[in-house]
């Protein structure tokens, strides 16, 4: 008999269900809250230590490898263009369904002590009250020592960005400055593999404590958001891959096929990465240079996660919504702004979409305890983003190949013939 491995979204599940029963036992008893609030602190506390070295390493990683324009050439410019615009597409696309179907309507969150959550609405508040020249003004930090220990991201997303391209320009005597950065990243993500390891027991802290203060019913809306994800990536996947995918000449229905296997152990695993190698090799079968999507495939791993930056941008209005918080136009402007960056470079980390989302809702004051209502479910959801990431990706090698003039057709039509005759 085969062993069932119990991983870590396995013990997350376990730590949310025990926290639901738990809370769900002591429905409005306090000591429930005195004891297990600290531990649930604890976990925060922990994210948010490992999210400004993790954001600005990798930014600087990712900006420095690509910064380079000359050495790229005309297909690397195409390539970031190309990413940056169906990636902001999916944030768009998020915002708009989160703002449509309000999936974290209906649990009311005012019963939280003021202390809990009234910083978060005065955050809130003092954001709205800035002008929109000041939030541009305010990106750029006068001392970004100060940027750091405040944690103001977009300060330090724009030194990083500025940063990185500084260290692409020098070349030789960059490299060093790089693999230290490299090294940082590296140590940051040996972090992060630690800290989710005390994942199960902080969601279990923070779902117990919510649970006995507001009753089962407040997990409604954990429904609401998985349909609300799921139904978006399929309209995302149909009708925005669907339509570049026409738009170039290529079939959507044809890439499904060709990657079917690769998109099964994809949402199985959550992983995009343990398909890279087998979505490459399909991908020049199917016509594509072996250039274009040696640079175009594993580029779109870190600069194209079209499902995870969809359901980011979800998710950070999900929990507002819960909270009562009603963001403005600018604020979510300013959301999708932060995730455009944020969300570049992190491909393949444990818990990242923790990372991101937390660096993403400190920007627009939306109360970071909401992430202990989506931590149970995250691999549920993140199933259905890494389908939409690898078929992305993949149709990205394709329009960058039609781009360039260099897309082989009759080698596509016989490769595809020779899959539907193996079937």
């Amino acid at each position: 008999m085969k062993k069932i491995k119990f991983g870590l979204a396995y013990q997350i599940l376990v730590g949310l269900v025990l926290g639901i029963i738990v809370g769900a036992i002591f429905y409005g008893n306090p000591a429930v809250s005195t004891y297990l609030q600290p531990v649930g602190d604890i976990f925060i506390r922990l994210i948010k230590m490992i999210v400004v070295p993790i954001v600005i390493s990798t930014l600087i990683i990712g900006v420095a490898g690509t910064g380079d324009m000359k050495k790229l050439g005309k297909l690397g410019g195409k390539t970031i263009l190309y990413f940056e615009i169906v990636t902001t597409i999916a944030i768009i696309v998020g915002l708009l369904a989160a703002n449509i179907f309000k999936p974290g309507v209906g649990v009311d969150m005012s019963k939280l002590a003021k202390g809990d959550i009234q910083k978060y609405v005065d955050a809130t508040s003092e954001a709205t009250s800035h002008s929109f020249a000041d939030t541009f003004v305010n990106i750029i930090p006068s001392n970004i020592i100060d940027a750091l220990a405040r944690g103001d991201m977009l300060a330090i997303i724009f030194f990083a960005v500025m940063f990185g391209l500084g260290i692409a320009a020098i070349g030789e005597k960059g490299k060093p400055v790089l693999a230290f950065f490299q090294g940082t990243a590296d140590a940051m993500f040996w972090v992060t593999n630690q800290i989710m390891k005390f994942a199960p027991f902080g969601v279990f802290a923070l779902i117990g404590v919510t649970v006995s203060k507001f009753g089962v019913e407040s997990l409604i809306p954990l429904g609401k958001l998985v349909i609300s994800v799921y139904g978006t990536m399929i309209f995302f996947i149909i009708v925005i891959l669907g339509g570049i995918a026409k738009l170039c000449g290529a079939s959507l229905l044809h890439l499904v096929k060709i990657l079917r296997d690769e998109l099964i152990l994809a949402y199985s695993t959550a992983s995009s990465e343990t398909v890279l190698p087998k979505v490459m090799e399909k991908m020049e079968k199917y016509g594509c240079p072996k250039d274009v999507v040696s640079f175009v495939v594993p580029t779109g791993y870190s600069f194209n996660l079209d499902g995870s930056t969809l359901y980011q941008a979800l998710a950070a209005i999900f929990i507002a919504q819960m909270y009562g918080i009603d963001l403005s136009i600018s604020q979510q402007i300013s959301l999708m702004l932060v995730l455009m960056v944020t969300s570049k470079g992190i491909a393949g980390v444990p818990g990242v979409s923790f990372v991101v989302l937390l660096a993403t809702l400190g920007t627009v004051g939306i109360p970071l305890e909401g992430l202990a209502f989506i931590a149970g479910i995250d691999r549920i959801l993140d199933m259905a983003r890494t389908v939409v990431n690898v078929i992305g990706n993949s149709l990205a090698a394709i329009v960058m190949s039609k781009w360039e003039g260099r897309f082989d057709s009759k080698k596509g039509k016989e490769y595809i013939n020779s899959i539907q005759k193996a079937a």
